[in-house]
């Protein structure tokens, strides 16, 4: 079969060193009132993320503040790193104070075969010339 997930399973079994990471991404909704003060308490975990040696990227930013609409956007080099981002006490405190007052639409994703989108299309309008991330390492850009 020619199914993505058949060639992710070939990509696996032919490259013994293609490892998965996880992507933890999509939106969480809170009251408009609250957006800012949910994003710079989120933000405030940051450096606890950076300290974890699996973290890649994480980043929370406003999308719609009018909405109360916050995107998430987060990669792990494995779930051992993200469930010990998930028990820092500041992250546990963060969920038990939001989570009452947020809609959590945030999925968690399994991520095979990384590689740069520039071969295949043009991204965003972006040419080889072009950084694809112009924020230091693990912060994306909002």
């Amino acid at each position: 079969m020619d199914s993505p997930q058949d060639k992710a399973a070939t990509a696996a079994d032919t490259h013994p060193s293609a490892r998965t990471v996880l992507i933890v991404a999509g939106r969480v909704f809170v009251p408009a009132r609250d957006v800012e003060t949910f994003v710079a308490e989120a933000q405030a975990t940051y450096p606890i993320a950076a300290a974890n040696p699996g973290n890649v990227l994480i980043s929370f930013c406003v999308e719609d503040a009018a909405a109360g609409t916050v995107t998430v956007l987060e990669q792990w080099a494995s779930q051992e790193a993200l469930d010990r981002h998930l028990a820092a006490p500041e992250v546990m405190a963060l969920f038990a104070k939001w989570s009452p007052h947020m809609r959590n639409e945030v999925r968690k994703y399994d991520a095979l075969n990384e590689r740069d989108p520039e071969p295949e299309a043009p991204v965003f309008g972006r040419t080889a010339s072009t950084p694809l991330l112009t924020t230091r390492p693990g912060r994306f850009a909002c």
